[in-house]
This record gives C-alpha cells, structure tokens and sequence, in this order.
C-alpha cells in the first residue's frame, strides 16, 4: 500500500521525537525524552552562539513551588476570569513543585534567589507563598541557568540542527496524525521523521508585527527585548493542521525602550528604571505632548491596577523620553549592564559613554530650548511646554498630582534638551496554541491532534496575570509532560 501524497518517499533526518525549538523547553523536552530512551533531534532557528529563546536572555531565575494546593489556588487568581481548565491546574500545579528537584537530579546547583525589584509577584492572591524562586550559578543574569541547560542537552547524544526552522507540520491525509517536521536547512527544505511525536517549544510572536497588531491589546506595534527568532512560526505550523489558540491577548509587557533599525531588540533606558537614581529631570510624553504615566513605570510585568482589574500599561504611541541637559550630561542614558535582555547580553552594542555616538546616528534628537526640541520630533510646542511647567511646578510642590511619581523628582533644568522616542517593548508573548494536561495540541473541540504536543511560551498557562519566573518554571514543568507522553507514543513506521 502506497503512502499518501502528505508522506514524503523520502526523509532527511530521523528521529522518535522531534523537538522544535531549543530553550528551556526544548532542553526539558528533549531530556525527559531521552531518558525515557526516545532518540531525540532539537530543531533549532538561531546560528549556533545565538540560540537559547528568550531562555537565554532573561532574569535567568526559575520557579518552583512548595504546595500543590496553593500553587492551584494562586494560579486559579492569577488567571482570574481568564479560567483554565482544572486538569491543567492541577497538572501545573504537580509539575511546578517538582521543578527544583528535577533539576538538581540532573546535576545542577540550584539555588534560591528572590531577584529584583519583586519576588511574589501578587502577594495579595490566595496562595502567593508558595512561590520560591531558584537558578543556577551566580547572581541573575550571563545567562548562568541557560547554560545550566545548554549543558543538560549537550552531555547527551542529542542531536541539534542549528539554523534549521521548522516551517511545517507533515500531517497524514487520513489519520491527522503529525508524521514529522518539514524544515529549512542551507535555503534547502528537509523531512524530519518524527516515529513518536513533534513537540513545538519554540517560542511566542513577539518579534512579528502582524501578529502584535491582529493579537495584542493597546499597542500598534511592540519590539523585543529577547531573542528576535520568535516569529510565531509554532502558531503558524500548528494553526495550518487544526489547532485551537487561546491566551493571545496576554504577553509579560509592556515596558518602554528604544528601538532602532540597525540593532535587532530595543534598548532599555536608565532614567526609566526606578531602582535608579540619575541627576537631571525627564519626562515622557505621547503624542499630544503630555505626560501620561508616573515616569519610573511601576508595572507588574507590564500589568497596572485599573477601576479594580489590571490592564497592559498605556502606551499612546508615538513616545518620548525629553531630558534636560544635567541627565543628558550624566552618563549613558542605556542601561548596558547585561542582567537580562538581547541587546546587553547577546548583541552586546556599545554605547557611548557621554551618548554623543547615539545623537550622532539621530536615535536622541536636540534642541536649544523646549519649543524647538518639539517642532523636530513632531509635537505642539506650547503643549510640551506646559507640560514641562507643569512637572516642574509638582517638583516645587514635591508632589507629583498628576501620577504620583515619587522618584526622582528633578525639575527639568537648563538646555540644550533631547528626546528619544521610546517604543512598546516585551520579553515574550504567552499565546499560541492551546494544549491540553498531557501537552497535546488540541482542535476547537477540545479533542487532539494525534503525535502534536506543546510546551512553554508558545501556547502558555498565563491568561491575565504573570508571575515572574513563571515561563522558565513551566518551560520545566510542561516539558517534561510533553516529552514523557511524546516518549510513550507507539511508533508509526
């Protein structure tokens, strides 16, 4: 009996399981996989060097939790109408208490780590002390727990195909069951054979403008402070076989930053930052040249209190960041230190310590008084100008009226002045599709696609609220429900 026309006569590569996307997902995929005694090929969309997902990138701690039963109740407030199924809970629940032990049977070192500026992230909420934050090495940042994880996979024979994306799912005409992954390698497309299952952890949209304008609340665009290879392919390739979407309107964001064409991710900004203290004033104003926030952006992941729920931050695009000439003058207004982001630990750009590299390349605009600096970024000048008397009049009441900035209340003093537009920006997306307690992939109807299962931000458990470190601990917890079940699937040739 002759194969369908979906099954290729020929494949590429060979595996049982076919993980699609090397973070910390993949990594725990992948692991659990092998050794369930699954041979394992990690799909990878970065070069070698640049791949690791937003893994690599982030705050680099990881939660765990210490009760099943708070950890269901704090999840079930987080998610607050947003519900999710019990089973789902519940599974989470299991998988998260689980992450610490796992790890260090593994041999890492883990060690518990509140980083800052929170550790519960809503100590409020039913449950919120069973959070315990954990990573490995160092303090957070350099990457410390990705390497931890790059190293878990590359003690094992896995196989990684870097810069090999996956484009499509190989679906059989008749069952509907996923049969492999047809991937790009050296601009050639390759069959990937996965005997068991694919599992897709790689990533969310948040590097895909279309998706941010069709998915995400509030904001005509957002840029990327993690890795630039989330393009949303998961969404795409699982969508294009059947399957369900749920959270897309959720993401960890937003925060503010500048974002420029000739560097991939954005830059974030030390007089945002409101752990800092920097001589001279600033403000940030939308498009009509007021202020619309407290400055230090006070945001849980993104998330303020609104009329008794919590919404994204208001982003009212165009932004600028306008300083006086004292903060301009302090020392550079990026905040290279590499804790976290794509742009200090991974791009690395160099920025100039008294910022006159960056007014040279146009990214900071000037002017000699407010007025002007107005007219060339494109605002009413009498309203900018007011708002800069304004500000600097709460500064003399020592209070903010408007939003209740309680740091760095600096008038905004001599020129000349400067403005950086500031952009939305986010480490990550939680939408995709939607996956069930055993990881699967499911259709509208709940039912799902047979061999597809799922694991991390792509797809994510966070519908409404996010608590930190909350990715990288179901990155753990669901990839390893993915990769057992993926592991105890029958092979289908």
């Amino acid at each position: 009996m002759q194969n369908p026309p979906s099954v290729p006569d020929h494949w590429d590569v060979e595996a049982d399981v076919v993980v699609v996307g090397f973070g910390a997902a993949g990594m725990a995929t992948a692991v659990t996989a092998h050794e369930l005694g699954a041979k394992v090929v990690l799909l990878e969309k970065a070069p070698e060097g640049e791949e690791g997902g937003n893994t690599r990138v982030a705050g680099q701690g990881y939660l765990n939790t210490s009760s099943v039963e708070s950890a269901i109740a704090y999840l079930t407030a987080l998610c607050g109408p947003y519900t999710v199924p019990d089973a789902m809970m519940q599974v989470w629940a299991e998988e998260m208490c689980k992450n610490n032990d796992w790890l260090a049977g593994l041999g890492g070192d883990p060690q518990e780590h509140q980083h800052p500026p929170v550790g519960i992230e809503f100590p409020d909420l039913p449950g919120a002390d069973c959070v315990h934050k954990f990573h490995d090495g160092p303090t957070y940042g350099y990457s410390y727990t990705w390497k931890l994880f790059e190293r878990l996979v590359k003690e094992r024979p896995i196989q990684i195909l870097y810069e090999t994306p996956g484009r499509a799912l190989i679906q059989h005409d008749i069952t509907k069951e996923i049969l492999g992954v047809r991937a790009e390698r050296g601009g050639k497309t390759i069959a990937v054979k996965a005997r068991k299952g694919v599992v897709l952890t790689c990533g969310g949209f948040e590097n895909n403008q279309d998706m941010i304008r069709n998915y995400l609340p509030g904001v005509p665009y957002c840029y990327t402070s993690g890795s630039p290879y989330n393009e949303g392919d998961g969404i795409t390739m699982a969508m294009a076989v059947g399957a369900d979407l749920w959270h897309m309107n959720n993401y960890a964001g937003p925060s503010l930053a500048l974002k420029v064409p000739e560097v991939r991710t954005s830059f974030s900004m030390q007089a945002l930052h409101y752990s800092k203290e920097i001589p001279g004033g600033m403000i940030v104003v939308g498009p009509d040249g007021r202020r619309f926030a407290d400055e230090k952006f006070k945001t849980r992941h993104g998330k303020v209190p609104v009329n008794g729920v919590w919404l994204p931050l208001s982003t009212p695009c165009p932004m600028y960041l306008i300083v006086d000439q004292a903060l301009f003058a302090s020392g550079p207004l990026y905040d290279k230190h590499p804790s976290h982001g794509w742009t200090q630990i991974i791009e690395r750009y160099e920025w100039s310590p008294d910022n006159k590299v960056e007014l040279a390349k146009g990214w900071i605009k000037t002017a000699d008084s407010i007025a002007a600096l107005a007219q060339v970024i494109g605002l009413d000048p009498t309203r900018l100008q007011d708002s800069v008397t304004r500000w600097n009049d709460h500064c003399s009441a020592g209070r903010d009226a408007d939003f209740g900035r309680n740091l760095m209340m600096t008038p905004i003093g001599a020129g000349p002045y400067y403005a950086v537009e500031l952009s939305p920006s986010m480490l990550n997306t939680q939408g995709g599709p939607r996956r069930n307690e055993r990881g699967q992939i499911v259709r509208p109807d709940g039912s799902p696609i047979p061999r597809l299962y799922s694991s991390g931000e792509l797809g994510s458990i966070y519908s409404y609220l996010y608590q930190g470190t909350g990715n990288l601990g179901e990155c753990l917890a669901f990839g390893r429900v993915s990769g057992r079940n993926a592991a105890a699937e029958a092979p289908w040739g």
